[in-house]
């Protein structure tokens, strides 16, 4: 199966270690919960045959993990699965790593499993077995490999090939940007506009508006996080204020398609960046 990683805050752990080195680690046949999550479905049912769509909400995902471990003796044994325990204790990442060198990662917290029936999953002295189950709050495995577009700077960047820049005068500049989200699911954009400039505008595909109505100084920068919904400066203070009234933060659908950005009372320095990871519903 693909290398996996398990990463908590103080640790990693490689599930790839007995393949590879002999010792350590393993995750084998049996890993569950990397396909689609499960989704709720809501139906209007009404007096006559059937029923009516209203919506759908994907839901938390489960993963079973089969974990071996093989150790030199007893005392190795006992160092491993302390570790194991003290890894999972808390919030971990776990990373299929592709053969490309993506990496793929969802948050994880282990809800159950972990137990072994002795004499038949060890018998204390070199080898363990057991089954871990996690849950993700966030169903969709998350690249590591982030996608940038670019309006306004000088920055030679492979990416400005396709950006449209449009000048539209002196003091104001209108961006064509072309996302190409290479996910299966909706990613969330992130915006780091470089002053000098005012009045930022992003219009999605769709029409969907994220205004900011503020200004920015030649040694200041905004950054707007779709994903959390805030609004900072370069030293951290909340601009969220700022916006417009009932902000949309659009996402950046799977495919391609095409936004526009713009920044007014720009000079040389000004510049746009549109960052996003993709994200997929399902890895394998």
């Amino acid at each position: 199966m693909p290398k996996l990683l398990l990463a908590s805050e103080t640790d990693t752990l490689d599930l790839n270690e007995i393949a590879d080195k002999g010792l350590g680690y393993q995750a084998v046949t049996g890993v569950t919960g990397f396909g689609l999550p499960p989704v709720s479905v809501q139906w209007l049912e009404g007096a006559g045959d059937g029923a009516t769509f209203r919506r759908r909400r994907v839901l938390t995902r489960d993963i079973d993990i089969r974990l071996e471990i093989l150790a030199r003796d007893r005392q190795h044994l006992q160092e491993l699965t302390d570790r194991l325990a003290l890894a999972l204790d808390g919030r971990c990442t776990l990373t299929l790593l592709d053969e490309d060198g993506t990496r793929w990662t969802v948050e994880v917290f282990r809800t159950g499993g972990g137990d072994y029936s002795y004499g038949v999953d060890t018998i204390g002295e070199r080898e363990f077995s057991t089954v871990i189950t996690f849950r993700s709050e966030d169903p969709y495995w998350t690249s590591s490999e982030a996608q940038f577009r670019y309006v306004g700077g000088s920055t030679a960047n492979p990416f400005l090939s396709n950006l449209a820049q449009v000048e539209v005068s002196a003091s104001q500049a209108i961006g064509e940007i072309q996302l190409d989200n290479r996910g299966t699911a909706e990613a969330y954009p992130v915006w780091e506009i470089i002053g000098p400039g005012r009045n930022f505008l992003a219009v999605s595909p769709k029409g969907e508006r994220l205004a900011w109505s503020g200004r920015l100084t030649a040694d200041e920068r905004l950054i707007i996080d779709t994903r959390k919904g805030t609004v900072v400066d370069q030293g951290g203070a909340n601009r969220y204020a700022e916006l417009e009234e009932a902000p949309r933060f659009w996402t950046v659908k799977p495919g391609l398609s095409t936004a526009t950005a713009q920044l007014e009372d720009i000079s040389a320095a000004s510049k746009i960046t549109c960052s996003w990871r993709p994200r997929k519903w399902m890895v394998i």
